[in-house]
């Protein structure tokens, strides 16, 4: 994947764009990662913080949208198309002022483009 589609919604969950996720829940492919604390879109590279809660006790993750797969507006819920491990092994997410940094930004993007993607079914 492009690292600049990396902060686009991909096709089938453009309806999200606009749309205030926050608090919703964030589930991977192998299990719940989080909520959504924020989103911001500095640079033109939108994204979401990730509060692990207990799962990485005290820890937030930065997701670009571009690895969202499926909104669930009624259940609020958002599904990302990587593992709890991939999310858990993105470059670390330490303040609020790396969501305006484009080096920071950057290095997420570039991380998450080079993860292998799960097929989808065609249909």
């Amino acid at each position: 994947m492009p690292t600049d589609s990396i902060w686009s919604y991909a096709p089938g969950v453009d309806h999200a764009r606009g749309a205030d996720l926050t608090g919703y829940t964030v589930v991977a492919r192998d299990g719940t990662a989080g909520r959504v604390d924020r989103q911001a879109g500095h640079h033109g590279m939108p994204h979401l913080v990730v509060d692990t809660g207990v799962w990485v006790f005290g820890r937030s993750l930065l997701v670009p949208v571009g690895v969202i797969t499926a909104v669930d507006a009624d259940g609020r819920k958002l599904t990302v198309s990587c593992t709890r491990a991939e999310l858990k092994a993105a470059p670390r997410f330490r303040t609020d002022s790396e969501t305006m940094d484009r080096v920071y930004l950057t290095a997420v993007g570039h991380y998450y483009s080079e993860l292998p993607r799960e097929e989808r079914p065609a249909g």
